[in-house]
């Protein structure tokens, strides 16, 4: 008989005692961890442009902005409780390590590993110090890592012991993943493959597949409607085309004037803009920028040709907003973006796709390097919403610098390699035979690691933030992989030992 989530945490923490300790000692330890943090970063941190952008949308009740609205009204309905950025970030926070100790503990019940392995994983995930500072930013970063957690939590728990009302819950979760962040977009897809490898009701399975869609149809219709009122466009996300313009910009850099292809007629004045300016952005000392691979600036920076060309379609129209500037080009850099690509594809592949795949194998800590980006003061919009008496924020650290992290690029590099040559090993040594829970739990892994690497590495900034959850989720099934060979080994260690033994009664 399937076992639900509440039975499951009843069991193993409440009453087995080979598991309270760990909420005994990890439930302090998170309240402790906040406590200090907060007592050296005593302000929220924001993220120059994405905090203060999530922070307009709450506050005057957008249906539609630059980024899903999602977070935007997570933000609206918690004022309503308080204004606090304190108690923002502990909600946030607090709600990260629950999903953390759900995920711990399924794992500890499903797999049952070893001591040793247990204390481990409770150690890397309870005392992880990237989810205090990314609790700490008004940003969807936070929330969607902790859903997308606890979504994932559930698909393993679908593909080990299916219920009713986990796969329909499951299926909110994800309506609600793609309301906050455009990376749940591939998220259906490692759905898909749970419910594929459960054996349980056949019309639960599709009536929870189902659901997810029809929510997720429901927010694109919506936004698609809200964005046709501003621009007369129906689209889903201006973020695309954006990203994609950004994208091939990254290639076109590095095509020698000479083997410069004729742009269509639609599209040669933004063509001229973008050779323009690289030509005269050529001394990276005085573009600075200009150094940078496989990045984003081009899409924000408002020297960029891409702003540049989207002010010039506006010079007669004083009375349009950023928001309908910005949605009302992105057709047009989706066009723009798509040519470059397809024009190039060497230059893509040798400068953008293969840079980014190197990030991916070690995402950057990017703006977890430094307290609220480096900057000391908020906009008006943050000083309003969270009452602040001033626009400056403080710490008690003599800078903003933050270097705890900067060990997360070679520890991900790190687990990244030991999860590839690990699982390879459970392949060739048949694990699969011995460990058929593990194997699905592998799976499912497997295709969220894919998905996301072709996600990210085709269309979407990299960085340690956007890539938490297969971080987390990874390295833990890592610790699950690295027991099964060591029990292999001493396995093999043990037989070696015994048949000399053996031989020697023989004789």
């Amino acid at each position: 008989m399937a076992i639900e989530a509440s039975k499951l945490f009843n069991r193993t923490i409440f009453t087995d005692n080979k598991y309270k300790w760990y909420l005994w000692i990890g439930v302090p330890s998170i309240l402790v961890q906040l406590t200090i943090f907060k007592y050296f970063y005593p302000f929220a941190g924001f993220i120059n442009g994405d905090s203060f952008v999530y922070l307009e949308s709450a506050y005057h009740n957008f249906s539609i902005n630059t980024y899903p609205i999602g977070y935007s009204k997570f933000l609206r309905l918690f004022s309503v409780f308080t204004k606090s950025d304190t108690a923002l970030v502990a909600f946030q926070y607090l709600l990260s390590q629950f999903s953390m100790l759900y995920f711990l503990f399924s794992i500890f019940y499903i797999y049952n590993p070893s001591r040793v392995t247990r204390i481990l994983l409770f150690a890397f995930l309870i005392f992880n110090p990237v989810l205090l500072y990314l609790a700490n930013y008004v940003s969807s970063d936070s929330i969607f890592f902790s859903l997308s957690l606890i979504w994932i939590t559930q698909l393993i728990w679908i593909c080990y012991e299916p219920t009713s009302k986990t796969i329909i819950l499951n299926a909110i979760i994800l309506g609600l993943l793609f309301t906050i962040r455009y990376n749940a977009l591939y998220y259906p897809i490692i759905q898909g493959v749970a419910l594929l490898m459960t054996r349980y009701k056949l019309w639960i399975k599709i009536a929870g597949f189902s659901l997810s869609v029809v929510l997720i149809m429901l927010f694109v219709q919506f936004t698609s409607y809200r964005y046709y009122k501003l621009t007369e466009i129906r689209q889903f996300s201006p973020f695309t085309g954006w990203q994609l313009a950004n994208n091939g910009m990254y290639a076109y850099r590095f095509v020698d004037s000479a083997h410069v292809k004729k742009a269509p007629p639609r599209l040669q004045k933004i063509d001229r803009m973008v050779r323009t300016y690289f030509d005269t952005t050529r001394d990276v000392k005085k573009h600075p920028t200009e150094t940078l691979i496989a990045s984003t600036v081009y899409m924000w920076d408002p020297k960029s040709p891409l702003s540049l060309y989207m002010e010039s379609q506006f010079k007669k129209d004083s009375s349009a907003t950023a928001l309908k500037k910005w949605a009302s080009v992105a057709p047009m850099m989706k066009e723009y973006g798509t040519f470059l690509i397809q024009q190039y594809p060497n230059e893509f592949f040798k400068y953008y796709l293969i840079p980014n795949a190197l990030k991916y194998y070690a995402p950057p800590v990017e703006f977890l390097s430094t307290y609220s980006t480096g900057v000391d003061s908020v906009n008006y919009m943050a000083t309003v919403w969270f009452d602040y008496p001033t626009n400056k924020i403080r710490t008690r650290f003599k800078d903003f610098n933050v270097s705890t992290l900067n060990f997360y690029p070679v520890f991900t590099g790190t687990m990244n390699v030991i999860l590839v040559f690990s699982l390879l090993s459970f392949v060739i040594l048949k694990g699969y035979k011995e460990y058929p829970v593990l194997k699905t739990g592998l799976i499912l892994v497997f295709f969220l690691w894919a998905t996301n690497f072709g996600f990210s590495v085709f269309a979407s900034p990299i960085a340690l933030r956007f890539q938490l959850l297969p971080i987390i989720v990874s390295s833990s099934y890592a610790f699950l992989l690295i027991e099964f060979l060591v029990i292999k080994a001493m396995e093999k260690e043990t037989r070696l030992n015994i048949e000399p033994a053996v031989e020697m009664e023989i004789r």
